[in-house]
This record gives C-alpha cells, structure tokens and sequence, in this order.
C-alpha cells in the first residue's frame, strides 16, 4: 500500500470516528431535551401565583427534581389557586400535577380592646361533609409533591373523620382523612 492510501484511510476512519462520536453525544442531548424544564415550572408558577417559592401564597417548595415530565410542545398552562395548589397541565400530552402552596397566615380578629377574643369550644353537631358514593378527591404527599385520584366515597364522614375510599368497585379501599375542603388526604405520607 502506498503512502497515500494509508493516510487517507486514516483520516477517514478518524473523520467517521469523530461523526459516531458527535452523533452520540446528539442523542444523548435530545435525550435530556426530552423532558420538561422543571425549572420552567417553577418560575411559572411563580408567575402565575405572584409570589416566589417558599413565600406565603407561593409554592411550599420547588417541583420535584425527580420528576420526568414528557417535554411539553407549548407552555404548559397554569390554573389556581385550586385547593391550596396550583394546577399546572400540558393539555396536548395530557400530564398534569399539583404544586402545593403555601398559605398565607390569617390575621386574628381584633376587638376594641386590641385582643382576639377567647373561642370556647362548642359542641357541634356532626356534619356530614362527603357522603357513600360521592366523587371525592384522594390526596397522597408532601410539601415536595402531591399526587391525587378521582375516587367513590365508601362511607358517610364528616371533616376530620376517617373514611374509605375506592378507585373502581373492584379496587381495594384506601383509608383517608376528611379535610375542610372536601378532599379526602392520605395520612402519613
């Protein structure tokens, strides 16, 4: 083989070495570019709520970093507040989550003396908040995230009160604690 040859199919291999190369690192970055920017998220709901993360009226914390999103084609949409969260939804992929928030602290009650007055408690009749067969809410989470489900009551309830809850009738029931918004909270999680 002369000298030419011997060159040239050196360079070609490292020229085709270098193109493989590139072609995996392009993957591996449309790869990455298929998810949603959380940090997007964020600053979305940010927006949307007018306070920044942490803030009373803001998102208790920042979406979960663990979370992979399918990269939405627009920009998602954000309803809320809704619940105490922000609802944010990418209707042409079809995901949504719950952004918690934070909420503000009531102010007390002032009276002309410039104290709260003492609340006694008083006996109250058991109000029956959620009754069998009503759609109800299931909430499971945290500060860092909250996933939820349409469910059928099982069980009559009032706010504070544990009651069973189910997916479907063939589903096992899932137990959870009334809250005063109707939606019923998974204990412990």
């Amino acid at each position: 083989m002369s000298r030419k040859t011997i060159m040239h199919r050196f360079f070609v291999t490292w020229a085709l070495a270098l193109v493989g190369h590139g072609l995996i690192l392009a993957s591996g970055a449309a790869a990455a570019q298929g998810f949603q920017n959380l940090d997007q998220i964020d600053t979305l709901v940010a927006t949307t709520v007018g306070v920044g993360i942490g803030q009373p009226g803001g998102a208790n914390a920042p979406v979960d970093r663990r979370l992979r999103l399918a990269a939405c084609p627009n920009i998602p949409s954000i309803e809320g507040p809704v619940f105490g969260a922000a609802i944010v939804r990418c209707d042409k992929l079809g995901w949504r989550i719950r952004v918690p928030l934070k909420l503000a602290p009531q102010p007390a009650p002032v009276t002309a003396y410039g104290r709260a007055p003492q609340q006694q408690p008083q006996p109250q009749a058991r109000t029956i908040l959620i009754k069998k067969g009503d759609p109800v809410q299931l909430v499971a989470g945290n500060a860092s995230f909250s996933v939820s489900r349409q469910t059928i009551a099982d069980e009559d309830g009032a706010v504070g009160e544990m009651i069973r809850v189910r997916g479907d009738k063939t589903a096992p029931p899932v137990s959870g604690r009334i809250e005063p918004d109707g939606i019923v909270r998974v204990p412990g999680i």
